[in-house]
């Protein structure tokens, strides 16, 4: 179903794209704007896994490492990468106390997995490992390519609609100058809701395949509360700096909300919790305790590294040794 979803919504995206283009600029303006986003957007396709992990101070780890937290966390990962019969990612650990996780990478072969230090220090090897099956879903299902192809039709009618002044007579499109300026403003407000419901059709995705491959749905369900409720409290400097690349996380790293938001990349987690439990049921995996979230995390015995002064928390925020 969400891949059906998925293939709906682009395919609404792509009749936008060719409406909008047809009423601004016809042949030449659809294919400028085509020109345009997509040569960004592959440029960004390309290099995403860098680009990103350098934003963050990813730092790779290995089954070397001296922490056994960090050890356990790397040999899950491959354990769960090599089960599911795709290519073992980077896997790297990221300097901050708020418990989040991402993946990047343009294909399985060239994928990395990230886990903050703040995850690995306030949920149990169980959520953690519910947690990274996640990402390995999003590397298996090719997430990365999707909402790069997305980004370029949704990118192409954003540009579509700043050359709407530029290609034809007014008196040529419907509505004249009135038509033309809801057109401007309205076709990427449409493009953007697209974009977003796509992406939270692949966070969905994502949990059923990573439940799967973690084979413990109870667990992702847990760290999904646990990780949404810490995220509210825990600032992430370089997310709220760089808000494009929230949507790359497993719970939105920025804010909160408490249902579907049709302007929100992430859905809520509440749902996400309930379709989990679901899938729970139909794969016959018994319940566990019930998510505690509220609850003080437990802590880990030997640091990984010292987080940078402005990643360090106010007195109302735990503190953990990752930081």
């Amino acid at each position: 179903m969400n891949h059906l979803k998925t293939f709906m919504l682009l395919a609404a995206l792509t009749a936008l794209f060719a409406g909008v283009g047809y009423m601004i600029g016809k042949g030449p303006g659809m294919l400028i704007a085509v020109a345009l986003a997509g040569g960004m957007n592959l440029f960004t396709y390309w290099n995403a896994d860098k680009i990103v992990l350098r934003m963050y101070k990813a730092q790779p780890v290995d089954e070397s490492h001296p922490n056994a937290v960090v050890r356990t966390y790397v040999a899950d990962v491959r354990e769960m990468a090599t089960r599911a019969g795709m290519p073992v990612p980077t896997i790297a650990i990221i300097p901050n106390d708020q418990p989040n996780a991402f993946a990047t990478g343009r294909n399985p072969e060239n994928a990395a997995v990230c886990a903050t230090t703040g995850l690995l220090d306030m949920l149990t090897r169980e959520e953690i490992r519910g947690v990274m099956a996640h990402e390995l879903a999003h590397v298996k299902n090719r997430d990365t390519l999707v909402m790069t192809v997305t980004a370029t039709v949704a990118g192409a009618i954003s540009a579509l609609a700043n050359f709407a002044m530029f290609f034809g007579g007014d008196r040529d499109r419907p509505g004249g100058m009135i038509g033309t300026i809801a057109l401007m403003i309205l076709a990427p407000m449409a493009a953007a809701l697209v974009q977003m419901a796509i992406s939270r059709a692949r966070e969905y995705e994502a949990d059923r395949v990573g439940a799967e491959i973690a084979r413990d749905p109870h667990a992702l369900a847990a760290a999904l509360e646990k990780i949404d409720a810490w995220s509210r409290r825990i600032l992430n400097p370089t997310a709220e700096r760089n808000p494009a690349s929230g949507q790359l996380f497993i719970i939105n790293p920025l804010a909160g909300r408490g249902a579907d938001n049709l302007f929100s990349t992430h859905p809520a987690t509440g749902n996400r919790i309930r379709a989990l439990m679901d899938l729970a049921v139909k794969m016959g995996v018994s319940a566990r305790a019930a998510p505690a979230a509220a609850t003080a995390p437990a802590r880990s015995a030997v640091p990984v590294t010292d987080a940078p002064a402005h990643q360090r928390q106010s007195a109302g925020a735990p503190r953990g040794p990752w930081g």
